[in-house]
Parts: structure tokens; sequence; C-alpha cells
């Protein structure tokens, strides 16, 4: 049967105004591509749908007439190979049209007013999401990254369908990354492995998830895959067969239990078993559960029997079962998983699930239609809750950067499930804290955390929480958000809570500290700022664009203008020429004083990170943008280089009323014997100092130079320290870095 094809495309473009000649010449391997998806669609959709998809193609094609890929094929075949997987992912036709136009509004002449006019606004509002923010001028290439990257996952929480086709365009342009450059190839491949692996996985959508890093595996790190691909090779012909018969005897023991089953092995993809390897510090040959076996069964019931069956035929390693159906995973994922003991003593993972089950770990939320109205599963509501997620970090985060780097750290691989005292479960990123469980709860609870207890245990704030933990949170009105918090909270909504609330709190704190900076500078001309005209104030409140006298104050307090230009300004009435040194003189006699140092974090006084400075220590205070005013010790490197720079240093003195405890280092030589390491961290834990981080340097022969990172309350209980450490046998030297 002769197929028939919609009308021509000259008729199309002159509905819809599009300045683009009639149908090319097609390429056989284009005419190919299309017949095929032609032939795809036809199983599912019908004649009308299957004319719609057809005529986006029409205008993708001549849309994108003369354009190529790097590797030298036609444009077009890309957006037919996405359209094609989206058709696989069991979407609907509307989807496969977005693929096939999701890079026309953005490489071609076509409008999106134009696309929406022929193919309605649900089409349109797809390829709007997908396409990047070309007309929009960026101060880097990351800003415009991150820009593009929280467009569309904003677009994202209105249609899922957005990040679904998105992921589809990454699986064809990661299967066909051998024509980029390195440089391209690797930046590409770590996104893939960063971000849109973990959305592939947060979305439940596995088998997607699987090939996006295996993919950006081999990109990434070519070698090491090829080594670990071949290792893998060498093994698998010794194990084929140990699974072939453990799939037969699984089998044939459900069979007699009268459980219904699909039984069948698989490998596990090469990136979980690099993972595993790093993670666990293991060498290859310790990797024993390469292989998997998927038991597919009729119910939820059959899946607890069918796990009772194998736990009799064979013995589990102990805390290897995990019950992801009674606990579903975060994207929905659900599965009961176990470690078996094979007859040759070589573990294999057993995976046990229902056929629905199943299709959900394969296409994740791409499964089910949760864009259409009437229909509601767990899985939608979990990805929902993502979304709705996705948003709050949006409105929390101080830019595009902030935003896209919260998403990433959301984008957790672990996780571990706590209970409240009323037994509700919560899901948490690996390394959470009760400070990280108490924003989960609620911001309010938060904000109001005093203490907590872990099983009926009263237990530190910044202590990491695990499994099966009961969380109780203790509350006060009187708490506040600390901004030591931010030291141990991992999950983007508490340290977003948390950063807001100092950041509103300071508000007002740091428009005082710039009016104080201002008077200042002011006082260096015998004025003050009463004395100046309002006519001046507002000539330079023009010229700076800003609205008012406080958000100057403000940008000083923070450091992003220096209080001696900015009263040479007032007093020049805007002449921003003027060499201000001729007209600087004396402080008078009434010179507010000294600032002092509380500790801890603050919008307008932070402690340098280039020689931490603790209590006890001589400081100096320097006015840097966007900072504040950055404390400094006296001896510091950066204080001496920038001692000329006078206008934009202030005095500071440490408070009596300080918030700790507070970073410093500690350099150790010792001996290469065995226990000197373990000694002088006995003496740190003994002295209630807490070690942050260790680093080795190798220094002559038989010595090593240990770097500390500790956490102290004061220059004296840094003394006492040392002097602890310098009476060990193994120490050479001890100081402090």
């Amino acid at each position: 049967m002769k197929r028939q094809y919609p009308l021509p495309l000259r008729t199309f473009s002159t509905q819809l105004s599009l300045p683009v000649p009639p149908l090319t010449r097609i390429d056989s391997n284009q005419q190919a591509a299309i017949d095929d998806l032609c032939k795809l669609m036809r199983r599912r959709y019908d004649e009308s749908q299957v004319t719609e998809v057809y005529e986006a193609y029409k205008v993708a094609s001549e849309g994108h007439v003369g354009q190529a890929r790097v590797s030298g094929e036609p444009y077009i075949l890309h957006p037919i190979a996405v359209a094609t997987i989206v058709f696989e992912m069991n979407m609907d036709h509307r989807s496969v049209m977005a693929a096939l136009l999701h890079d026309v509004v953005e490489d071609t002449s076509i409008s999106l007013d134009q696309i929406e006019a022929r193919f309605g606004e649900d089409v349109a509002a797809i390829v709007d999401g997908l396409s990047k923010l070309t007309h929009l001028k960026f101060k880097s290439k990351a800003e415009a990254q991150a820009a593009n990257f929280q467009k569309m996952l904003l677009a994202m929480v209105d249609d899922i369908r957005v990040i679904l086709i998105k992921l589809a365009d990454r699986i064809h342009n990661m299967r066909t990354l051998g024509a980029m450059p390195d440089h391209k190839r690797r930046r590409i491949a770590r996104e893939t492995l960063e971000v849109y692996a973990p959305i592939a996985n947060r979305l439940g959508i596995y088998k997607m998830k699987n090939e996006l890093e295996d993919l950006g595996f081999k990109s990434l790190y070519p070698v090491r895959h090829r080594v670990l691909q071949e290792a893998v090779q060498k093994r698998n012909k010794d194990r084929l067969e140990l699974v072939r018969k453990f799939e037969i005897l699984a089998l044939a023991k459900l069979e007699d239990k009268g459980i219904e089953a699909k039984v069948h092995g698989r490998e596990k993809h090469l990136y979980s078993l690099y993972q595993k390897m790093r993670n666990k510090q293991s060498a290859f040959e310790d990797v024993f559960d390469m292989f998997a076996v998927r038991i597919i069964v009729k119910s939820q019931d059959d899946c607890y029997r069918a796990l009772g069956v194998m736990h009799s035929v064979h013995n589990p390693l102990p805390k290897q079962v995990k019950d992801y159906i009674a606990i579903p995973k975060s994207n929905g994922y659900q599965s009961l998983h176990t470690v078996l003991f094979s007859p040759a003593a070589i573990p294999i993972e057993v995976q046990i699930r229902t056929e629905e089950m199943n299709t959900f770990a394969e296409t994740g939320v791409a499964a089910h239609w949760m864009y259409k109205e009437g229909q509601s599963n767990s899985a939608q509501q979990r990805a929902h809750q993502w979304l709705a997620n996705l948003v709050d970090m949006q409105e929390t985060s101080a830019d595009t950067l902030e935003f896209y780097e919260n998403v990433k750290v959301d984008l957790f691989p672990y996780e571990i499930f706590v209970f409240s005292p009323m037994g509700d479960i919560y899901r948490l990123p690996q390394d959470a804290t009760p400070v990280d469980f108490a924003y989960a709860v609620h911001s309010d609870i938060g904000n109001r955390c005093l203490t907590a207890k872990v099983d009926r245990q009263l237990a530190p704030l910044s202590a990491p929480l695990e499994s099966g933990q009961t969380v109780e949170i203790i509350c006060s009105d009187d708490q506040q958000p600390n901004a030591f918090w931010l030291n141990f909270v991992v999950t983007p909504k508490a340290r977003n809570s948390i950063r807001n609330f100092l950041k509103n709190q300071s508000t007002d704190k740091t428009i005082g500290f710039g009016r104080q900076l201002l008077s200042r500078g002011l006082k260096r001309y015998d004025t003050s700022l009463q004395d100046i005209d309002q006519q001046s104030i507002d000539s330079l409140l023009k010229q700076m664009a800003l609205p008012d006298l406080d958000t100057l104050c403000y940008e000083i307090g923070l450091g992003n203008h220096i209080p001696s230009m900015v009263a040479a300004w007032l007093l020049n009435e805007g002449d921003r020429n003027i060499e201000v040194d001729k007209r600087t003189k004396m402080l008078s006699a009434t010179d507010p004083g000294p600032l002092v140092v509380e500790g801890g974090e603050d919008a307008i006084i932070s402690l340098a990170r280039c020689c931490m400075p603790i209590p006890g220590d001589n400081i100096h205070g320097m006015i840097t943008a966007g900072k504040g005013v950055l404390v400094h010790r006296a001896n510091c490197q950066n204080v001496s280089r920038q001692r000329r720079r006078s206008r934009e240093w202030v005095a500071v003195v440490w408070g009596t009323d300080l918030t700790g405890p507070f970073k410093t280092k500690i350099e150790v030589d010792i001996n290469d014997v065995p226990g000197a390491l373990a000694k002088a961290a006995n003496v740190m834990s003994e002295m209630d100092t807490n070690i942050e981080d260790i680093r080795f340097e190798p220094g002559s022969e038989n010595t090593t130079t240990l770097i500390f990172q500790l956490a102290v309350s004061d220059r004296t209980q840094l003394g006492r320290l040392i002097k602890r450490v310098r009476s060990l046998k193994a120490t050479l030297r001890a100081r402090r870095a």
C-alpha cells in the first residue's frame, strides 16, 4: 500500500506565513529515518495524529535545511532521532512533535508565535521550555548555562514533558558525541554525569539513567572505561554459566511453591561498578556482585513469598535485604533487593518486583500520563513534590548560578530514611543532620531548632543521621538560625533558609554599618553626613542608579563601595575624577573607634580564609567588595601586600561575647613510625578539638608533614594543643600554619 502523506509544505507554509521555500530534495538517510518513525507511530497513533507529526517534521526539515552537525550529517536527523526516542518512551504525539521542533526556534528563522499559530499552545510551550535564552547577554558561559538550565526546569514544573524530551535530546547527543572536540566532549560528559543522569534517576527512568551514565563515563574517562570493560568481559566468560544455572534453579523453586514468575539475569552497567570501586576504595577483584537476577511476579504478595523462597534456597548476606516496596525510593521506585550466596559462593544480587513495578523502574514518570487530568499515583505525587521543591529553590536562591548548584546538590544519588516521633517517614540525603530534618519538617521548626533527640538520646545538631533512626526536634521561641549550621547542613532547603534568615536579619545592621563607615570617610574632611545638602546626595544617587541613601549605605556596608571615595564624591557633587588624597585630613578626635568582631558568619564582618584568625590574634579589617569587612591576622601576607591601600583598611577588635568554634590550621612534622598520626589525633580529641580535615605532604627521608584543619575556641586553646603535640616522641616540629 502506498503511503499517503499530508499536504506539501508550500501550502502549509502559506498558512503559517513562514519564509521558507518549498520542500527540498530529501537525503535518502533522512527519508529512511522519517519513514521508520511514521511506521512506528502507526502502531499507537491514529492517522490524524501521524499527519500532525509529519507536518511538524516538514517545518523542522525546511527550517534546518542546509544545516549540518559536527559529524557532517544533515541536522534534521538529530530531531528525528530524538522524536523516535520520545515515541519509544510511550509519550503522546504532541511530545513527538515538540521533539522534532525542539531546536527550530533557537537555530532557525521560525518564531515561537508561528509554532503556536500552527501547532497550538501545548506544543509551543514545550518548545519554548526547551529553547535556550539566546537573546540575553550574560557575564560568563557558566551564568548562561545556569540561566538556561533554570528556564528549562521551571518550564518542567508546568509540563514534565519538557525534561523528558530534554533527556531524549541528551541521550542522542551522547550517542553521537564522538565527533566533538575533546574539550567539548569532556564538558558535555561531565554535565551529563552531574546533572542529567541524576535527573533521570530522580524521575525513576533507570533505563535512560544507566545509558547516560555509561555514555558519560566512556567520554569523560575513556581509558578507565576501556580497562574496566575488558576486565568485565574477561571475568564474565566464567560467570555467565553460573548465572544461567542460578536462573534455572530459582525458576524451578518458585514454580514448586506455585509462584508464577519470570527470571532473567543481567550485568550491572559499567558506571555502577566504577562508582562502587571508587566509593568503597575497592579493587576490581574485590567486586563480586557484577550480576543481578531479576524476578518478575504477578502481585505484591508474591514478591514477599518469592523473597522467602530465595532465602530458603540460598543464604542471604547480612544487612543486604532492602524493602523498597514498603518504603519506596523518592522517585517512586519499588522492589525487594537481596544479595545471595550462589552455589559457587559468589554473591548475586536479586531484585524481586511486579510487572508494573518493573515497567516503572524502566521508564519512571514517563510510564504515566502525568499531564493528563484525572490521573494520580504515588509516583506522580513524588515527582510533583520534587517540582515544588525546585520552585522553592528558585525563589530562595540568590542567582541562577546558586540555583544551578542547589539543584545539583539536591540530585543526590544516596538517601536515608528517618522517622518522626509520630512515625512519619522522611527521606533525606546521606550525611543529613538533625537541622536538615528540622527544615524538612517545616521551615519554622528549623528556624527554632534548639537541640535534637536521636533514638531518645540527646545528640549534637551536627551529627549525621542514619537510616531507621527516630529524630525529635526540641524548639525554643528564643532560638534563631545560627550561621555555624551552614558548616554541616547538606539540603538546599536548610542552607537557603538559614542564609535568607541571616540576610534579612542583617539588612538593618548592614545599613547601619554602612552609615558608620561613610561617617568615618566624611570625618576625614572634618564634616558629617548631616552637613551634606540633599541636592548633592540626590545627584550622587542618580549617577550611581541607586534609589535612596539607605541602599547606598547598604552597598557600602557590603564593601561594594569604598566609603572614603563616596565621601569625596559627595563633597565634590558627584565629580568622580578628583584626587581624593588632595583633600584628605587627619581623623578628628571624635572617631567612633574600632569595629567589634563577634565571630561566626556575618553579612558585614567575616574571617579571612587565607590566614584564619582566631580570638587572641592581632587583627586588621579590610573592606572587600561583596563581603563587607574581611578580618585578617596582622601578620597575614595579604595585609603587608595591600598596606598601601589605606582607604580600605579599618580598625577591628575581638568582642567579649564570641561565638565559635573558629577554624585554624597547624602543621606537624613527624617521623614515619607506626601510630604517630593516631597519637597526634588522640591528643586533639582529648583536648576537645574537632579535626575537620587532614592533608599529607611528603617531607625529607622518613618524615611526613601533617596539615590539620581544626576548630578551636581561641588562641589559648590552640597554644596548649600545639605544646601537647610537640611533646610526642614522633613529633619533630609543630607550628601554626
